[in-house]
């Protein structure tokens, strides 16, 4: 008896659209690139339920005529390639012929369009794959589409949807990606509840750049000039490896916009690569880009860049996956070496090294909030390299490094009500006049006899080697990990400090290095949670409310946590179409770093808001408020503020790494040491 049979062509059509149709946003994608490649100047989405109830795309494109629109239903369908080669000179968004069936098969359908040349227009409804209706309209020229139920006869797909607002991020992204790749195109997205995107046409991509992002974020960009090069052509054997240009060489063309080095972004959400208007995601590329910012960005956060790359449809092959996402380049390294040689050259023309200068004590002119907000969120992300910390006063990196001028702490004056609260038994009030404010001592110079010691070791609890800083989610103070409170001295005396950023401290075991910041972090972060878990996270009301503009995965992230948010001492507010109004932060957050502290919350939950757990929300809310309060890099700290801040960290349930999994503390063991010094 045969085993193996021919599925009905209702279950073929259903697992076909499932490589198509993964959700709601894949729906937007394909009836906007359809759109787009019908030479649209105009493209509206509107959607209900995230995109579950009601997906409607509107173009006023070239539309199709009664027996195309018919036609195009039919897999395979297309009028963008009719022979094998095309394959190779694929020049639109678009291409396999397998959206509209696919999307008919899962969803109740209605296309309404009309071609410019017809006097009537072509209404056509499909259910489940099945032809319902056809009818001549009254229509525009230009296409409707309409999608409703989406996955109504596949409920095993349906149940894996996300929340509305989750859905509706992706699609959000989505679109803000198509606005950025088409600047001469307008876009318009919107729910039942408000405008999420509306974009009127513009000439050049720094006037899109402006609409979607915002003014603050293109102040922090760089242009890339509009480039040109000609691809390399392999030479004959006998002549190296490759020969100069030829005249009939394809030419390559980019621009774009790179990030100066004080933006510093802990995920790649923020790097946006587009091949021939259409946007990829290519390891290549990204490593290209990488590249660009070696020894510019510390390791572990990631650039903002947008990369617009022009070249023959010859040199690219989009034919690889089905969401057409993923390319392959004929001549990868040198687009490669093309992408990060363009950026890098941006970046030295615009003199990059002013980015790691500190804020002089007496702000001169032209600077303000915003810029010292800039360079201390920068320097409480990674601490300076041994020896190359600028020296006081100066704008510029100095060969021989001094201890740098003390940076200003987030936690304001000498009152305790400011530190560990009543209401964290743990955590003890500061010694007599603590003041993270205070003038920095006099430089003291000396050299630490380790050079010749056995690699310092991370004490328990540091992370994996080759971990990434944003695949390290904040942990919470409670959760049963390595590193714990048993396994930190309580012994240590703290000796001093190197370069205003790391505490030395020593017991009978050997020497200790803290990161004051990140020490600090961790203090604040279990006092945070305790306190949110109480219910007494206080915030403090500003003057004059602060005007945020959201980008628009942005603001449905934030429609997601703002309840949470008033929870955790937030007080924000929609103030208009894509906009929100802080009116007051948590209590150890100054007003000019609150802006940047819930842009970076909502950040780092992107669209998938929801689908974390309420505990994960919290610990992920109170480490970015801990890690923006703590105390700062290049600070000097007296020998009673070195002993309280020890003190506190040895009564947290994690002392050892910080709640984004960095490491707190190195010992030196007094065993490495003694065999250092021949001693043993």
């Amino acid at each position: 008896m045969s085993i193996i049979h021919i599925l009905p062509e209702a279950v073929a059509n259903k697992i076909a659209a499932g490589e198509v149709v993964e959700r709601p946003a894949s729906v937007v994608k394909e009836l906007t690139e359809n759109s787009l490649d019908a030479d649209a100047g105009r493209v509206e989405v509107a959607v209900e339920s995230g995109g579950k109830r009601l997906i409607r795309v509107t173009d006023d494109g070239c539309g199709m005529s009664h027996d195309d629109a018919l036609l195009a239903f039919e897999r395979h369908a297309t009028s963008k390639i009719r022979s094998a080669e095309d394959l190779f000179e694929i020049s639109t968004l678009g291409f396999r012929g397998e959206a509209l069936p696919s999307i008919a098969a899962v969803s109740r359908l209605v296309l309404e369009t009309r071609h410019a040349s017809e006097g009537a227009g072509t209404r056509i409804e499909f259910a489940g794959g099945r032809l319902r209706d056809v009818k001549e309209v009254a229509w525009a020229a230009g296409t409707e589409v309409e999608v409703r139920d989406l996955f109504f006869n596949t409920p095993a797909r349906r149940k894996f949807l996300k929340s509305e607002s989750t859905e509706l991020g992706h699609i959000a992204t989505l679109l803000t990606h198509y606005a950025l790749a088409q600047p001469q195109k307008s876009f318009r997205l919107a729910s039942l509840t408000n405008e999420i995107l509306n974009v009127s046409p513009v000439s050049t991509h720094r006037e899109r750049v402006y609409q979607v992002m915002g003014g603050q974020l293109l102040e922090q960009l760089v242009e890339i000039a509009p480039q040109e090069r000609r691809m390399l052509v392999s030479a004959p054997a006998g002549y190296g490896e490759e020969a100069e240009p030829a005249e009939e060489a394809p030419i390559v063309r980019l621009s774009g916009f790179a990030s100066r080095p004080e933006v510093q972004k802990l995920n790649r959400n923020h790097i946006y690569f587009f091949v021939n208007r259409r946007l990829v995601r290519d390891r290549l590329i990204l490593h290209a880009i990488t590249e660009a910012y070696r020894n510019i960005l510390p390791a572990g956060v990631y650039p903002v860049a947008l990369i617009f790359l022009e070249l023959p449809a010859t040199e690219v092959d989009v034919n690889v996956h089905p969401s057409k996402t993923e390319v392959r380049f004929r001549h990868s390294a040198f687009i490669h070496d093309f992408v990060r040689d363009s950026i890098r050259q941006a970046l030295i023309a615009a003199r990059p090294v002013a980015a790691f200068s500190l804020p002089r004590t007496s702000r001169s002119a032209g600077s303000g909030p915003a810029e010292d907000a800039e360079i201390a969120e920068r320097l409480s992300e990674e601490p300076p390299l041994m020896g190359s910390a600028p020296a006081p006063q100066s704008a510029r990196i100095e060969a021989a490094g001094r201890p740098g001028q003390a940076q200003r702490g987030s936690i304001r004056g000498a009152d305790a009500s400011t530190l560990p609260a009543a209401g964290a038994p743990h955590l003890s009030a500061p010694p007599p006049n603590f003041r993270l404010s205070s003038p920095p001592p006099e430089p003291r110079t000396g050299t630490l006899p380790l050079e010749e010691a056995a690699p310092a070791s991370y004490a328990t609890g540091a992370p994996e080697a080759g971990a990434d800083a944003d695949t390290l989610p904040a942990r919470d103070a409670t959760a049963s990990i390595a590193g714990r409170r048993d396994e930190f001295p309580l012994d240590l005396r703290p000796l001093g400090q190197v370069q205003d950023s790391f505490i030395v401290a020593t017991n009978a075991e050997g020497l200790w290095l803290i990161d004051q910041h990140v020490a600090h972090e961790r203090v604040l972060f279990e006092r945070h949670l305790h306190l949110r878990r109480e219910r007494q996270v206080e915030g403090q009301r500003f003057l004059l409310p602060i005007v945020v503009e959201l980008k628009p995965q942005q603001q449905a992230a934030f429609q997601d946590i703002a309840e949470e948010l008033g929870a955790n001492g937030f007080e924000v507010e929609p103030f208009g179409q894509r906009t929100v109004a802080i009116k007051s932060a948590p209590a150890d957050i100054p007003a000019d770093g609150a802006e940047r502290l819930l842009l970076e919350i909502l950040d780092g939950l992107g669209p998938e808001a929801r689908a974390i757990s309420l505990n994960e929300l919290r610990s992920k809310i109170a480490a970015s408020v801990s890690c923006h309060a703590a105390i700062k890099v290049n600070m000097a700290l007296d020998r009673n503020k070195m002993e309280w801040l020890i003190k506190e960290l040895s009564k947290t349930e994690c002392p050892m790494t910080c709640p984004h999994g960095r490491p707190i503390v190195l010992r030196y063991p007094l065993r490495d040491i003694q065999k250092a010094f021949k001693r043993l």
